[in-house]
């Protein structure tokens, strides 16, 4: 890796350090001979840590074998389960009907992100002098310049602020383009450059999830279970913790129901979310460290602007249902990849922003209307989710087509 320099211009700025930006830098190097930095607010090690779990579906593993990035430890799926509790109708998907090894995996975040460090450092390995990094560093500001100023260079320049010891990037830099892949940057950026604030697609669910580790007392190996509550989805993925076999808990329900439940011994709690449940998988036992988080969408309504575009959680963050945020991040990142082997240009972007759209909206339109149906209450509400259901298992182009969305997405 190159060492940062104040004055010479990068052909691709990547901010987001994440397994988004990660997999886009090594998929770049990779195909693309383009000069890349890649900025990290973290550190690697910091990402290594991190205990969550993940849901990768059989696509993004296909994704991530392009660029060396697979195995890694996780729990396949062979196997999902999607119920309303307590009412009839059910759909049932099976990897073999689809001639894959498994639907999905869960993985940690932290195993997630040491894989793709070590991708990352084959392929700068085998492309040298092309990839700088900077750690600990915060980019507050990302503006291009102006096509009328002939004495500007075409590009953008970035602007931050480094936290570490060590030296890192120049406080401002210049890129060709710049692709935002973390946090809310590019959002602020459309609104400031089309004064758009308003047409950003955004919706509070009114639900927070909590997440955790726990074990039940008649586990069903390889079976992920998707049921939608009264208050919201309750999704169970199949996951070990330190060598004890288990299911990683998403459980989305009212943000004061779920305040009550994070205080709750894990005794009481293991026992409302059996009653939320259900009996499936006999008694819930021991429950690991609990967190929670707000839910919401938020959505840009463009991923590209100029010389900037947006991947992952800097153009979306949905809602966690069938656990397809992680998933398209990573369809954005080869999308973009594959556009730029022809240049770094405005058009390159644009490409990219065409190219793409369809898969984006289908499952930002999925995510978002998932938990809104099965939201409604009331008896009639309910009866007409089962009839879908079950008319949706007995129709097997129906049932396809769900089981290539949520592996695959849109991609093309």
């Amino acid at each position: 890796m190159t060492q940062p320099d104040s004055t010479e211009p990068r052909d691709i700025a990547i901010v987001g350090g994440g397994p988004v930006g990660l997999a886009l830098a090594s998929q770049l190097l990779r195909t693309t001979p383009w000069r890349i930095t890649l900025i990290d607010a973290a550190t690697p090690a910091r990402a290594a840590r991190d205990p969550r779990a993940i849901a990768l579906s059989h696509g993004s593993r296909q994704l991530l074998e392009q660029i060396g990035a697979w195995p890694m430890p996780m729990q396949p799926i062979g196997h999902i389960h999607v119920s309303q509790r307590g009412r009839f109708g059910h759909v049932k998907l099976h990897h073999d009907d689809y001639c894959v090894p498994a639907l999905g995996y869960v993985v940690k975040y932290g195993d997630l992100c040491q894989t793709l460090e070590r991708a990352l450092a084959r392929a700068a390995e085998a492309a040298p002098g092309r990839l700088e990094r900077a750690f600990e560093t915060r980019i507050d500001e990302i503006v291009e310049s102006d096509p009328r100023n002939k004495l500007e260079s075409a590009g953008v320049r970035l602007t931050g602020t480094s936290h570490a010891d060590h030296d890192g990037l120049p406080a401002s830099f210049a890129a060709s383009i710049a692709v935002q892949a973390e946090g809310g940057l590019f959002h602020q950026q459309v609104q400031r450059l089309s004064g758009a604030a308003e047409s950003t697609r955004r919706r509070d669910y009114q639900q927070t999830a909590i997440i955790g580790h726990v074990t039940c007392t008649q586990p069903q190996p390889g079976w992920a279970w998707e049921r939608f509550t009264e208050e919201g989805p309750l999704a169970l993925l199949p996951h070990d913790e330190h060598g004890t076999p288990g299911y990683a808990l998403v459980w989305c329900c009212a943000p004061e129901q779920a305040v009550r439940r994070l205080a709750l011994p894990e005794a009481a709690f293991a026992e409302e979310l059996g009653e939320a449940f259900g009996t499936r998988l006999g008694r819930f036992t021991l429950i690991g460290k609990r967190h929670a988080f707000p839910l919401g969408l938020n959505a840009a309504p463009v991923t590209v602007k100029g010389r900037i575009a947006a991947v992952g959680n800097a153009a979306q963050t949905l809602h966690p249902v069938a656990g397809q945020g992680l998933n398209l991040g990573l369809r954005d990142a080869f999308a973009l990849a594959d556009s730029l082997r022809g240049g770094c240009t405005p058009q390159a972007l644009q490409a990219f922003a065409s190219r793409h759209r369809v898969d984006r909206a289908m499952t930002i339109g999925v995510t978002d209307l998932l938990p809104r149906v099965f939201g409604i209450g009331g008896p009639l509400a309910a009866h007409a989710r089962g009839a879908s259901l079950a008319a949706l298992a007995c129709i097997a182009p129906l049932k396809d087509a769900l089981a290539r969305q949520m592996m695959y997405g849109a991609r093309r």
